[in-house]
């Protein structure tokens, strides 16, 4: 059953089963970052920025934007705690789907922003600030996700960090070793190629989202619930059956 997935949320993991759900998960959230942009007029994976606007909001006497500031880093701090929890019980548990469970919520969170796009739209001054909260709860759990599993080598929505890193390889390969020079300094080819391949990953899923976004409005969000419901699925079922037997 699904043959080519099989594993990828498992809780025996291997570091090309971690890149290749890292890839996927990024995409998703390059995707969900840029629609929710075109959705509500705000990127909600970029902490860094909101955390400069509540300093900003602050300083220009803007209270009530500072605040909203602060409620958005709580819901992606809060997203991040709702992984913690969920994947420690889960291994409390010895369930497989451990590392599914906040995948699950994840697909369910998004389908609740695509199905009620018409909602939001119709009553912005309403929904608006309340979508906006729950994508960033929704970039703090995905992001926890992937980081617990590869234990913080693959992170999803921190391009500002895969970014660096990259520079940091590239920047190894252009240096010229002196012959006297111990030890030598080389670029790590392997790790440039995994930060490379995430920030792309980002890049076609904000290209997607965007597309998708205006073309087809909210219900762009439903294929990527579907996706993680179908990532998170094999575990799971693995899991209801030795309860079952």
């Amino acid at each position: 059953m699904f043959p080519l997935i099989r594993g990828w949320t498992d809780v025996q993991r291997s570091p090309e089963v971690n890149l290749r759900l890292g890839l996927v998960l990024t995409f998703v959230a390059g995707a969900t970052n840029a629609g929710g942009f075109l959705a509500v007029g705000s990127y909600t994976s970029h902490m860094t920025g909101i955390v400069s606007s509540v300093a900003d909001d602050l300083v220009l006497g803007r209270v009530s934007l500072a605040l909203a500031g602060v409620v958005c880093l709580m819901a992606f701090v809060a997203g991040a705690m709702c992984t913690a929890i969920l994947v420690n019980w889960g291994l409390r548990q010895q369930l497989r789907s451990s590392y599914s469970l906040p995948l699950l919520l994840e697909s369910a969170a998004l389908l609740v922003f695509g199905l009620f796009g018409a909602a939001i739209a119709a009553w912005s001054q309403l929904f608006v600030p309340v979508t906006v909260v729950l994508l960033c709860f929704i970039m703090g759990l995905q992001n926890a996700v992937i980081t617990k599993i590869s234990k913080a080598e693959i992170r999803t929505t921190h391009i500002t960090g895969l970014v660096t890193d990259l520079g940091i390889e590239l920047g190894k390969w252009l240096y010229i070793n002196r012959l006297h020079e111990v030890p030598l300094v080389r670029a790590n080819r392997e790790r440039v190629k995994i930060q490379a391949s995430l920030v792309l990953a980002f890049l076609l899923g904000g290209l997607v989202g965007a597309l998708g976004f205006k073309e087809a409005g909210y219900v762009t969000t439903v294929p990527l619930a579907a996706l993680l419901w179908l990532l998170s699925l094999r575990p799971l079922l693995d899991d209801l059956r030795q309860r079952a037997a």
